[in-house]
């Protein structure tokens, strides 16, 4: 018993540290946060079968990469061999042209495993930007799907952190980890195999330790999994901030209040932190602990092996050469090796697995608002619309839209007005269908919208808001929005059609002046006509104008109220505004008050009336006297 007394210590040890992490497990089980308990739980199979979906097509590269890693494994097997004969060499009769001719096969097999490690990393990477591309366009297109509430719902952060940063921890899997693991698992079958034909009771020493290194890593897996979880949820509230933040930064200087904002970006920056040294902190007890297998079975080997050497011990019939020695402690070496770089795979594995749950979150979102099964292509449209009793609300049992009901005939120009939260720009956003009403009907040309393709009936519409968002680029691709096929000479005629050729001609790069973020370099009234540009440019059977004339100076207006008599040509024109003075000429009026439809005629008929429209014109009127005056 005292011959083996150092290895019973040695496994009293090893015990010892898998209780310990046993009772952390248990821990880990037992206090976990709500924060923990809400984040979605997907199966490391469901996610490897889901990922497998964008590898599927490159599968050829991969059967490549894999012949490729077969005789690159060759040389993990047959070197530890070779070594181990150069001992018996060395011992018995010296033959210098032996020698040399071992070394030449060792060197051989050595070149031929880098050549194959050059030829595998290229085809990965090459592959898995592909397969990244890939899952960055399935995101994107997806969210392009999502509903104008869906999207109020998320912050743009969180979708930038989607389509941006958690690919990227994916591209991992397709690059590294997914074959590492292959590799490294041929790596273990082949040297398990050369061992036990080498001699299997030294095999079975070294095996004894694998149940503890399946423990360990078992355990690793929940607290590292939860770490990755945590990382990205912390990555993403820093970025949704960041976004928030900088696009409102005037409102902060403008208010001074630089230094509160400072301490919230801390706040958040030292809790991304702290999330990473949790993570760090895993990944650093796993990986010593797994370095620690490896020294005991090494330590097993020289004792065991050593002393059966010396001892010209035969160990159950198996006899214990220098030789052997000397090629089990490389074998075990290779051995340990992948194990203890499946330490970094893993920490890898799980932060690929913890963004893939992220992005699959988001690609799991049901659009609210679909097609229907029978959804029908419209070629063309005359701009009949109708609201037969509709009811809506954004909220259940809070309405805004109260048995709404109202009909526009083709080419007519009506307008909406009322109060704020009276229902007008939502009478817009359901015309094109960027909500679904709860009660009630909508139609186009006697067609309900929801009979209609979604692409289909958006593309006869042309909207002008009171926001213009203007895209980074130039002027141009900001009228043509990327469209295929229009000319310049189009452009510039579309652009005198709205009075926006007169600024646009006195730029330096006329149609390819720069345009910045949002285009805060033109003025309010210039976006304005950008955007009518915009919309006249892509030839809608429908205008909707919601607000187009508020914020801008009188002169602007001039021209914008010039640029409206000639739309009111195109199409059918619906417009919600403010000032009625922008919509006396318009064929029916309708006046809207928490949800219901109160008046309506043309401004004649309305101001003959004297309700609530004349009372409105009238002390708008009278304002505008005051002002002049």
């Amino acid at each position: 018993m005292r011959n083996y007394l150092p290895i019973l210590i040695m496994g009293a040890i090893i015990g010892s540290f898998a209780i310990v992490f046993l009772v952390a497990l248990a821990a880990l089980k037992k206090h976990s946060s709500p924060e923990d308990d809400q984040e979605r739980q997907m199966s490391d199979m469901e996610i490897v079968r889901r990922l497998m979906h964008y590898g599927r097509p490159y599968w050829k590269q991969f059967a490549a990469v894999l012949v490729v890693m077969v005789i690159s494994v060759a040389y993990d097997v047959v070197s530890p061999l070779l070594i181990g004969h150069i001992q018996d060499v060395i011992k018995g009769e010296f033959e210098l042209s032996y020698l040399y001719r071992i070394v030449g096969v060792y060197a051989s097999i050595l070149v031929i495993s880098m050549i194959c490690t050059y030829i595998q990393a290229m085809i990965l990477q090459k592959t898995g930007q592909k397969i990244l591309s890939a899952i960055r366009m399935d995101v994107f297109t997806h969210i392009e799907k999502l509903s104008h509430e869906q999207m109020n719902n998320i912050p743009v952060g969180k979708l930038v952190t989607r389509v941006c940063n958690d690919p990227n921890s994916i591209s991992y899997l397709f690059t590294n980890i997914l074959v590492t693991l292959i590799k490294n698992t041929m790596v273990i079958v082949a040297v398990l195999g050369a061992m036990l034909m080498l001699n299997y009771v030294l095999t079975l020493m070294v095996l004894c330790f694998v149940p503890f290194v399946v423990l360990f890593t078992v355990v690793f897996r929940q607290f590292s999994r939860r770490c990755h979880r945590r990382v990205l949820t912390a990555t993403t509230d820093l970025n949704t901030y960041l976004s928030e933040n900088l696009s409102g930064m005037k409102i902060t200087q403008i208010f001074n209040q630089e230094d509160r904002k400072m301490e919230d970006f801390l706040q958040r920056s030292n809790h991304l932190q702290k999330t990473k040294q949790q993570r760090m902190f895993v990944f650093a007890i796993f990986r010593p602990v797994v370095y620690m297998l490896y020294i005991s079975s090494v330590m097993c080997l020289f004792y065991i092996g050593g002393k059966g050497y010396i001892d010209h011990v035969y160990l159950f019939g198996q006899n214990i050469t220098s030789a052997v020695i000397v090629s089990f402690y490389m074998y075990i070496s290779k051995f340990f090796s992948p194990i203890q770089t499946l330490a970094e795979q893993f920490d890898m594995l799980q932060r690929s697995f913890a963004g893939a749950e992220k992005i699959f979150s988001i690609i799991d979102m049901e659009p609210e608002i679909v097609d229907e099964p029978d959804a029908i292509e419209l070629e063309e449209i005359r701009g009949e619309i109708e609201f037969r009793d509709v009811w809506f609300a954004y909220k259940p049992g809070e309405w805004v839209l109260k048995g709404v009901s109202f009909h526009v005939k083709p080419r007519q120009t009506v307008a909406f007005v009322g109060s704020t939260g009276s229902g007008k720009t939502t009478i817009l956003s359901l015309i094109c269908r960027n909500y679904d009403i709860q009660k009630g009907q909508i139609l186009i040309d006697g067609i309900d919208i929801r009979r209609i393709k979604i692409s289909s009936l958006r593309r006869h519409f042309g909207q002008m808001l009171q926001d213009v968002f203007l895209f980074s680029g130039d002027i141009r691709s900001n009228i043509v929005l990327r469209s295929e096929g229009i000319s310049d000479e189009e452009i510039w005629e579309v652009c005198r059609y709205v009075n926006a050729d007169t600024f646009i001609s006195r730029m330096d790069h006329g149609l390819y002046e720069v345009v910045r973020e949002r285009g805060n370099n033109f003025s309010a009234g210039q976006r304005q006509l950008l955007s009518f540009a915009r919309t006249i440019i892509h030839k809608p059977s429908v205008m909707i104008l919601d607000e187009a004339t508020a914020n801008i100076d009188t002169e602007t207006e001039l021209l914008i109220q010039d640029s409206l008599e000639k739309m009111k040509n195109i199409g059918t024109m619906l417009i919600v505004a403010h000032r009625l003075s922008t919509i006396q000429h318009a064929d029916n009026i309708i006046l809207l008050s928490h949800g219901e439809i109160v008046e309506q005629g043309n401004h004649q008929q309305l101001l003959k009336a004297k309700g609530r429209y004349y009372n409105l014109y009238t002390l708008q009127y009278t304002k505008q006297q005051l002002e002049n005056s």
